[in-house]
C-alpha cells in the first residue's frame, strides 16, 4: 500500500488514495501505522476517495482506531493533495465528511502551481443541546459551565463543530498537566461519545494560545475544528472577538466565525513530508 505523510500546523496523518488503494480495516491500520515507535507515526488516517455528493470524500481515523467525523487541518491537506496530485484543476471543491460537505477554497501561486493556503469553510458552530447528540445536558447551552476534576473547577464552553468540543479558558497552559486533565474531561459524563479539550489561553481580544487533547490521540500539535469552536466559544462568552488567530504548539490557523450567518471558516496552509509504502 502506497501513502504520503502530510502535516497541516503539526497535525500529522497518513493518507491514502482509495482511487489507487483498496483498504478493508481502516481502523486496524490506523492503530498499526500510527504508532510512533513500531508504525509511520502519525495522529492518525486519512482516506480520500470518491463521492456521491461533494466532488471526493474524506475519512478521517483517530490513531486509536476510532472514526472521527472531521479535521480541519486534514481537510486542508486532503485539499493540496487533490490539486498537487493532479485528482482535480477545481480552486473550488467541496469535500465529503461525516460531518457533512466542507467548501474548499485553494490559493494557488501562479508561478509554481503549488497550493499556498487552503480556507475551508467548516459550516456551523452547534451551541445548542437540542442540535447535538454530543453532550449530555438539560441545558439549551453550555457556556462557562462549572465542571470539577479532581477537587480543581473548570468552566467549560461546549462548541460542536460536527464533532464535539469542550473549551476551557485558563492562564499558563503551558504549566498544565494535560495528560492528566485531558482524559478526564474526555470520559467525563457529561461526553456520552467523549469529548475534544481546547485550553486556551487569551492574549488579546484577537489572539489566543491553544493546547488540545484530541478524543482518541491524546494531546496533538493542532486542531482545526478545536481552533474553530475556541473562537466561537470565545465570542460567545465574549472574551474575544469573532475573527481571531489562534496559536498552537504546531502553528498559526486564522478563524473567522460569521455570526450572523452561523459559519466558522478556517485558514492555513499544508505540507507534504514524505512518500512511503507499506
Amino acid at each position: 500500500m502506497k501513502f504520503e505523510k502530510m502535516q497541516a500546523a503539526g497535525n500529522d496523518y497518513i493518507y491514502v488514495n482509495l482511487f489507487e488503494e483498496k483498504i478493508e480495516n481502516p481502523e486496524e491500520l490506523s492503530r498499526k501505522l500510527s504508532d510512533r515507535h513500531f508504525g509511520v507515526g502519525s495522529d492518525g488516517l486519512i482516506l480520500i476517495g470518491p463521492s456521491e455528493v461533494g466532488d471526493y470524500s474524506m475519512r478521517m481515523f483517530n490513531a486509536d482506531g476510532s472514526e472521527g467525523e472531521m479535521c480541519g487541518n486534514a481537510a486542508r491537506c486532503v485539499g493540496k493533495y487533490l490539486f498537487e496530485r493532479g485528482l482535480t484543476n477545481k480552486r473550488e471543491i467541496n469535500l465529503s465528511t461525516k460531518s457533512g460537505i466542507k467548501q474548499l477554497s485553494l490559493t494557488v501561486d501562479p508561478a509554481t502551481n503549488l497550493v499556498e493556503r487552503i480556507r475551508v469553510n467548516m459550516g456551523r458552530a452547534i451551541l445548542s443541546a437540542k442540535e447535538s447528540i454530543h453532550f449530555q445536558t438539560t441545558l439549551p447551552e453550555m457556556n462557562n459551565y462549572p465542571v470539577e476534576i479532581e477537587g480543581i473547577n473548570y468552566e467549560i464552553t461546549f462548541v460542536s463543530m460536527g464533532n464535539p468540543h469542550a473549551v476551557i479558558f485558563m492562564q499558563d497552559i503551558d504549566s498544565l498537566e494535560i495528560e492528566k486533565t485531558g482524559p478526564k474531561i474526555e470520559y467525563h459524563p457529561l461526553f456520552p461519545e467523549r469529548t475534544n479539550t481546547e485550553f486556551i489561553e487569551i492574549i488579546d481580544r484577537e489572539n489566543l494560545k491553544m493546547r488540545v487533547w484530541e478524543r482518541g490521540s491524546g494531546e496533538t500539535l493542532a486542531c482545526g475544528t478545536g481552533a474553530c469552536a475556541s473562537v466561537v466559544a470565545g465570542a460567545v462568552t465574549n472574551r474575544t472577538e469573532p475573527k481571531a488567530t489562534v496559536r498552537l504548539k504546531g502553528g498559526i490557523l486564522e478563524i473567522e466565525w460569521d455570526r450572523n450567518n452561523n459559519q466558522v471558516y478556517l485558514t492555513g496552509d499544508a505540507h507534504f513530508v514524505f512518500k512511503g509504502e507499506v
